[in-house]
């Protein structure tokens, strides 16, 4: 277990939910970020800890990282990143001839430009716990499967309930709970080319008549994914419903649409928002 308690912290405006900040972050009049970090020179050659989210506005959260990054590196720190949500981490392989797979160039230049080590939670291309060399970085993932289950069993009121995986990818979250987890069919590629695409099939091959359902994922974006699995989990004559997602970015109006067809949504505030009841930051704090 990384022991951060000694290191240095700078944390961002955008982790002031969790922690307070002691960097400045604006813009100038043309948009152009400005970034500030008071006595700058106390964290020369030390080790620091770096909180900084890279969701939501995540193009300019990147740049933001990268600037900070480079100004530590100029005076030799040691940095490790926290950043809960990693973007593009979902675009792993590359499935259309002249795809570039985000996840891997995300990473390099995080490395690149002086990190030397990333902590996150349940990022897409692990599908576990653990940690690992990805290209150039250095990354180490923690999940939060395991408090989202425990939040759900209070809203449950202690009632025993199945904990359902939504897809394969979320295998890793139901392994030490049944290892139950619905199957995924996509259709091919549309003409915007994208690589995304629409679901096809949801299928259950076990019984959950009459009993209370967790529906689990590591993220929700559009919720589309989880909407089709919705509709399955009540064909097939489930009681109560609950869902729950690591990373709760409800695009597209998908809290509401969700929060229609179950008795509750949780999220964690990896991305912050009113449905991010379970929080990382005891999580963080025993890093």
């Amino acid at each position: 277990m990384l022991n951060i308690s000694y290191m240095l912290k700078l944390v961002s405006p955008n982790f002031s939910d969790l922690f307070a900040p002691n960097i400045e972050i604006g813009n100038f009049p043309d948009g152009n970020t400005h970034i500030r970090i008071p006595k700058l020179e106390a964290y020369a050659g030390k080790e620091v800890t770096l909180f900084h989210r890279l969701y939501p506005n995540q193009n300019t959260a990147f740049f933001e990282l990268l600037l900070i990054l480079e100004a530590l590196k100029e005076i030799e720190s040691k940095v490790t990143l926290v950043s809960p949500y990693l973007p593009y981490a979902r675009h792993d392989k590359a499935i259309l001839e002249g795809e570039i797979t985000s996840a891997s160039v995300t990473c390099n230049l995080i490395a690149r430009a002086g990190c030397q080590k990333l902590i996150t939670f349940d990022c897409h291309f692990f599908n576990e716990k653990g940690e690992k060399q990805y290209g150039d970085l250095f990354v180490q993932n923690f999940s939060m499967g395991e408090e989202l289950i425990a939040a759900a069993r209070e809203l449950f009121g202690q009632e025993k309930f199945e904990v359902v995986g939504l897809d394969k990818g979320a295998a890793y979250l139901v392994k030490n709970y049944g290892n139950k987890f619905l199957k995924k069919s996509r259709k091919a590629y549309g003409e915007d080319k994208i690589g995304y695409r629409d679901i096809e099939e949801m299928a259950i091959d076990f019984d959950l008549a009459g009993r209370n359902v967790l529906l689990i994922d590591d993220m929700i974006s559009t919720g589309s994914t989880m909407l089709a699995g919705l509709e399955k989990i009540k064909q097939s004559g489930a009681k109560k419903i609950g869902v729950a997602a690591v990373h709760g970015l409800f695009l597209a109006g998908s809290a509401e649409k969700i929060g229609k067809m179950v008795d509750f949504v949780l999220s964690t505030d990896t991305v912050p928002s009113p449905l991010a009841k379970v929080s990382i930051k005891e999580k963080i704090n025993k890093l």
